[in-house]
C-alpha cells in the first residue's frame, strides 16, 4: 500500500509540474528553482514534514522534497553552529545525494555513447 500511495503521489505532483510547464511560458530551470524553494518553504513552516511522512517517497524524491531536505539541513546546522550554518548546513544535507547523482551520471557516460546535435 506504500507503493501505491508514494506511486500516486508523486505522479500527481509530477502532473502538476507538467500542467505548469504546457499552460504557463516558465522555463523548466526556473520551475525546477520554484520547486525547490516551494519545498523549502513548506518545511520551514512546518507543512512538508507531515505531507512527507504520509506520502513516504512520493513527496521525497521529487524536487520538492530537495528543497525539504535543504532547509532541514540549514536548520540543523544554525542550531548547532550558529550563522555559518546558513551556508554549510544545505550542502551537508544533500551532500550524499548530489554526489551519487555525478558518480552515477559520469559512469552512465563512460557505459555508452552520447550523440550530440548538431
Amino acid at each position: 500500500m506504500d507503493y501505491l500511495k508514494a506511486f500516486i503521489v508523486g505522479g500527481i505532483i509530477c502532473a502538476l509540474v507538467q500542467v505548469l510547464m504546457e499552460k504557463t511560458k516558465m522555463m523548466p530551470g526556473r520551475i525546477m528553482v520554484l520547486l525547490v524553494c516551494l519545498g523549502a518553504v513548506l518545511g520551514a513552516i512546518g507543512v512538508y514534514e507531515p505531507f512527507s511522512k504520509w506520502a513516504g517517497a512520493g513527496a521525497n524524491v521529487p524536487l520538492l522534497g530537495f528543497g525539504n531536505v535543504l532547509w532541514k539541513g540549514m536548520k540543523q546546522a544554525i542550531d548547532e553552529e550558529g550563522a555559518i550554518g546558513l551556508f554549510k548546513g544545505g550542502f551537508t544535507a544533500c551532500a550524499v545525494g548530489v554526489s551519487s547523482a555525478l558518480i552515477f551520471s559520469y559512469i552512465a557516460s563512460l557505459l555508452t555513447k552520447p550523440k550530440m546535435k548538431r
